[in-house]
């Protein structure tokens, strides 16, 4: 899942992409509204967080160019403790959450976990298909309740497939989406990552339709059996 943090204070800018990165995520980041919207209007991503108070373009006039052109992300916004009016009108922008400065990181994260979820159609806040499991919080994965040991890119690649399970991916979609801008893009090694969650998740749980992209399903063993079950 690939984010967009807009935010002016570079102190904060480094702390919010280094707990995004280590919560599993890709990261691009902006430090003022014009590359903030020229980055949520040319990439794309599963989410932004979104500064209200910046320099070149504030906030609200960044998220009511994105809404205005379609873009339909989810966007958390942060705002000053004493300014509850930007609250409204970031709100009345098109926002979907927002956090008061100063704030905790694990709120902010469980909130950006929140708006990925919704946005992807699920509402628990650990994705399962059949035996398999994605526990968003911990960024950690299991099959039959056992873990399973992944690499960063190979969590990122399976959490999209369960966000999007059951729908096909094309490969390019996921290049998209598990690297952040500056990274070195080769969308061959989407087929190395594939072919390592087959071998770490069972190889029958990711199927490829070929010149369209990849599907995440229940294997039909354990469909029969959640069957039996009901």
């Amino acid at each position: 899942m690939r984010i967009l943090v807009v935010e002016d204070d570079p102190d904060l800018r480094r702390q919010l992409a280094g707990a995004l990165s280590q919560a599993g995520y890709a990261v691009d980041l902006a430090a003022d509204g014009e590359d903030g919207h020229f980055l949520g209007d040319t990439e794309p991503y599963d989410a932004v967080i979104l500064d209200l108070g910046l320099p070149k373009l504030d906030g609200v006039s960044v998220l009511e160019r994105w809404r205005a052109d379609g873009k339909d992300f989810p966007v958390l916004i942060l705002t000053a403790r004493d300014r509850w009016s930007e609250k409204v009108a970031g709100f009345d922008a098109g926002a979907d959450d927002y956090l008061t400065k100063p704030f905790y990181t694990e709120e902010l994260l469980a909130r950006l976990r929140a708006l990925l979820r919704r946005a992807a159609g699920h509402s628990a806040a650990a994705l399962e298909a059949g035996a398999l499991r994605v526990d968003t919080r911990a960024a950690r994965a299991s099959v039959n309740g056992d873990p399973i040991k992944l690499t960063a890119h190979e969590y990122r690649v399976l959490s999209y497939l369960m966000h999007h399970q059951g729908r096909v991916v094309p490969r390019t979609e996921l290049v998209e989406h598990i690297y952040d801008q500056d990274f070195d893009r080769d969308s061959n090694t989407i087929e190395v990552f594939i072919g390592r969650l087959r071998k770490k998740i069972g190889s029958d749980r990711i199927l490829t339709e070929r010149g369209l992209g990849y599907r995440l399903v229940i294997p039909e063993n354990e469909q029969r059996v959640a069957g039996q079950a009901i």
